[in-house]
């Protein structure tokens, strides 16, 4: 037989090496875009002895946050990192939990927010048809010991 006709046997290994290279690639991605993903605005959050919640549900919690100024940022809709009005808390309020009313809603005040700014959020939740609401806070370091 000319050798042009000559059978060839098959390659039975697969190479491997640019998988890996893909891989630690996408790693380091990973890596550097996660701490980037933090929700919200930079609140300092007052310490509470509550256990975490545990039954969360497929979609992310709709979160208000108030900042040491007062102002309000709601975590949907454009320009999650500026201040809204309570008319526009309202509004992406009611729009989310029209489209899913199982959505969890959380307030995550700054530790410096008078009492009467939380209270006032907490009514423009329930306008726009939250009926509960939780709060985000940081865990104790040590648990108070009452005297």
């Amino acid at each position: 037989m000319p050798a042009s006709m000559q059978k060839r046997k098959l390659m039975g290994e697969i190479n491997v090496v640019p998988y890996i290279d893909v891989m630690l690639v996408l790693l380091v991605i990973f890596m550097v875009t996660a701490p980037l993903l933090t929700q919200g605005i930079e609140v300092e959050l007052p310490k509470a002895g509550a256990e975490p919640i545990d039954d969360v549900p497929n979609h992310p919690p709709l979160v208000i946050s108030i900042d040491a100024e007062g102002n309000l940022y709601v975590n949907v809709g454009d320009n999650e990192d500026e201040p809204v009005s309570g008319k526009e808390v309202v509004a992406r309020v009611g729009a989310v939990l029209r489209n899913s009313p199982d959505t969890p809603i959380l307030v995550k005040a700054d530790r410096s927010v008078p009492y009467g700014n939380v209270v006032g959020a907490m009514v423009l939740l329930q306008r726009g048809g939250a009926e509960s609401i939780g709060f985000v806070t940081d865990p104790l370091d040590t648990y108070p010991i009452p005297e």
